[in-house]
């Protein structure tokens, strides 16, 4: 039986482990040169609807590196752009293709995408949720930290989609999570509180970024304005002021305390240039991680899984 990934939700805990574990034997053996190649024979079409640049080619190299084929699909070139069903399409692609990593606008057409596709899809980032992201970060955290468990972290800005799978994770894996965003712009309510019914971990929302970043672990920030909200970006600037992961934030935090960004940054807004080429920033390992752990992803769900 075929597994997605649309959330964190359609993981538990063991796999969440599985994958974390997986990766890090995979950067392992590509560091040494020893690449397994166990998806010889499998494709996976890469259905794009926003722009990419990390996600795009982590995605493509980790299926090359694995032995598969990955196929590039701008959805501008489909007939999905001129309103050919989304069950039309995802069964027709089932029929070429072993697996799909879809990224796009609405979480609605991602899952409807799974709901009528026979193969594995995985989101590869929706405006509500980015679950890879995450599993990647985490697996980062573990090597920077020896592990996840009673590691603080300490989310700095916009309560977005990367926020969202944060709050996924932290439901359910126990982690320790502290959300410091400015008024009007906090994480989904439904979203939250489905992560607080589950009654695993330590999820709260700071008032301030100073109270987020007091003897955290992990400082985590993004973008003010995501994409899709480019007009907004002037407006958003003036409601996180303060909100910036500067030296002040990061000396709050405690000593050892690594800094994360997905990345891309506009340097100078929500992390400062100092704080992003310092010793404390792990944004290099942390973009490095996506392709290992995305390789984790499709071995699991296009061979290990089925």
């Amino acid at each position: 039986m075929k597994k997605d990934i649309t959330t964190l939700w359609d993981l538990n805990k063991q796999e969440i482990d599985h994958l974390l574990n997986s990766s890090i034997s995979l950067k392992n053996d590509h560091k040494q040169g020893a690449d397994k190649h166990p998806l010889v024979g499998k494709s996976v079409g890469l259905v794009f609807d926003k722009p990419s640049t990390r996600t795009r080619v982590s995605f493509e190299a980790a299926m090359i590196q694995l032995g598969g084929v990955p196929m590039y699909i701008n959805v501008g070139d489909t007939q999905l752009i001129r309103n050919e069903p989304v069950s039309d399409t995802a069964r027709v692609l089932s029929r070429y293709l072993d697996g799909l990593v879809v990224r796009t606008y609405s979480q609605q057409l991602l899952e409807d995408m799974a709901q009528w596709a026979d193969i594995p899809v995985i989101n590869a980032l929706t405006d509500l949720y980015h679950p890879c992201q995450i599993l990647s970060d985490i697996m980062t955290v573990v090597e920077q930290k020896g592990g996840y468990k009673g590691v603080r972290i300490a989310w700095i800005g916009d309560g977005n989609n990367v926020a969202h799978s944060w709050i996924n994770a932290a439901a359910i894996l126990g982690l320790d999570l502290v959300l410091a965003c400015p008024s009007g712009h906090q994480p989904n309510r439904q979203i939250m509180q489905k992560a607080l019914d589950k009654g695993i971990g330590k999820i709260q929302l700071a008032k301030t970024p100073q109270e987020a970043a007091k003897g955290a672990d992990v400082l985590y920030t993004d973008v003010w304005a995501s994409m899709g909200q480019e007009t907004e970006s002037a407006l958003r600037k003036t409601a996180f002021e303060g909100f910036a992961v500067d030296e002040k934030l990061v000396a709050l935090a405690a000593p050892k305390a690594i800094v994360m960004h997905c990345l891309p940054a506009h340097r100078g807004e929500e992390i400062s240039h100092e704080v992003m080429e310092g010793p404390q920033s792990v944004v290099w390992d942390q973009a490095e991680n996506k392709l290992h752990m995305h390789k984790a992803v499709l071995e699991a769900l296009l061979k290990t899984w089925r």
